[in-house]
């Protein structure tokens, strides 16, 4: 699955060292583990390594060294035993951020293995770290083996989610779309505990942002949607532009207010009031604006889409369920897909809703394979990630009652589940968003993060 740019991972890193051990033993080893990173594309602030001099100077020295830098978690990498205070006298100032305890590993030489006991240094600052409050990942080396690096630039790529989220705001057009109950949400524990603010601002201001975009900026774009897209028929006089329209409304709110994910009402919003689907729209979106984005006012769906897409850099689609079989769920969305996830070009059926408008409908076939299924739900006022790897089939013929024939095939998977019955007994609601691939080590690390129970 190709993937959009996601922004740089930034890491504060220092290195650690008794003052009994040779700095040549020190140094290349500290220098070698930042380079490791480096290498897999992270944005590091290096201090020098620091070891327990009495009076402290070389801790002093080094928590100046990362205050002067911008970064969202920090790497204490300990390269030989080193006293605790030391470690503690550095960092303490930057307690607010998440950290990755890296214990490193000696080195063979001949037919004997050499260690400045990085091990000791790591173990003993553990238990510490957890009891003083500090949200930290424990990695340490093994003898003989590769360096754990992937579990280092998982835990930062975690980290730098967790910051962004506390940076977010979701936009989003009305409130509690269709009454639904499982879309709802509290403001002041989401700041709290997972981090975004969500903004709502009114759909009439996206309906008078409409009438104002000229005609001479709607028709290239409508015109560049018609060769870019395949379209099953051709549609009513107008309905592209009706789409256009409303994706350069959204995006002017959207862009003038940094929302970094989105949602609207749906049913009793565009549809009800607007009187046509406005699914050409949000696929319009998301190919030219690369935003998370679902529909129905889903908070925490949204928010689960943010955390899906920091985490992995995908547009993570969401999908309903319309079907149980008896080992898994069709699933399916009467919306848009992100393109990244459709197989072969992007397909549109122009049609209706019932009483409501012809809009363009996505119906596109999508991909399969691995997928990483996730739903952020709150339980008893608290906040669980409920994640799982299933596998996404090709599903069988099916359409949905409603719609004006031919009706559409909408964008579906047969989603293969691991344990259906286990699954059903814990569905957390009608939306879940699906990455593809396993996401599940990101989704543990994000979730120790933020001190949430993942199941």
């Amino acid at each position: 699955m190709e993937t959009r740019d996601m922004r740089a991972l930034k890491a504060g890193f220092v290195g650690f060292g008794e003052v009994n051990t040779p700095r040549e033993f020190i140094e290349p080893r500290c220098a070698a583990a930042a380079g490791w990173l480096k290498a897999r594309g992270v944005d590091l602030t290096v201090a020098d390594p620091v070891s327990d001099d009495p009076a402290g100077a070389q801790a002093a020295r080094a928590a100046k060294q990362l205050a002067a830098g911008e970064w969202d978690v920090l790497v204490v990498c300990i390269a030989g035993w080193i006293p605790s205070w030391a470690v503690l006298r550095t960092i303490q100032d930057f307690r607010h951020k998440p950290m990755v305890l890296w214990g490193l590993s000696g080195w063979q030489d001949g037919g004997r293995f050499v260690t400045t006991a990085d091990q000791a240094g790591s173990t003993a600052l553990r238990q510490p770290l957890a009891e003083l409050g500090y949200t930290f990942t424990y990695v340490v080396g093994r003898m003989n083996e590769p360096p754990p690096v992937d579990q280092v630039v998982t835990a930062i790529r975690a980290g730098a989610a967790a910051a962004a989220l506390r940076r977010a705001t979701i936009g989003m057009a009305g409130y509690a779309d269709m009454r639904l109950y499982g879309t709802r949400y509290d403001a002041v524990s989401l700041k709290r505990d997972i981090g975004p603010e969500v903004e709502h601002f009114e759909l009439l201001e996206a309906a008078q942002g409409m009438e104002a975009i000229p005609a001479a900026e709607v028709e290239p774009l409508a015109a560049a949607v018609r060769t870019r897209w395949r379209f099953t028929r051709e549609p009513a006089p107008g309905t592209v532009e009706q789409s256009v329209r409303l994706f350069f409304a959204f995006r002017r709110i959207i862009e003038s207010r940094g929302y970094a994910a989105f949602s609207y009402n749906d049913v009793d919003g565009v549809k009800r009031l607007l009187h046509f689907a406005p699914a050409g729209a949000l696929t319009l979106l998301h190919d030219e604006l690369g935003i998370p984005s679902v529909p129905e006012n889903d908070v925490l769906g949204s928010v689960t889409q943010l955390i899906m897409h920091l985490l992995t850099g995908q547009i993570a689609a969401y999908l309903e369920f319309y079907e149980f079989t008896r080992n898994g769920a069709l699933m399916g969305v009467p919306d848009y897909v992100p393109s990244e996830i459709v197989d072969g070009q992007v397909t549109v059926m122009p049609n209706a809703f019932g009483s409501f408008g012809e809009g363009l409908l996505n119906v596109s076939r999508l991909k399969t394979g691995p997928v990483t299924m996730a739903r952020l739900c709150q339980v008893n006022g608290r906040y669980r990630l409920h994640a799982l790897l299933a596998e996404a089939e090709t599903p069988p013929a099916w359409e949905e009652a409603g719609w004006a024939p031919p009706a559409p095939r909408l964008p579906s998977l047969h989603i293969r589940l691991p344990d259906p019955e286990a699954f059903l007994q814990q569905v957390m609601g009608q939306h879940y968003i699906l990455t593809y691939g396993d996401q599940l080590p990101l989704v543990k690390a994000l979730c120790s993060v933020l001190g949430i129970e993942q199941f």
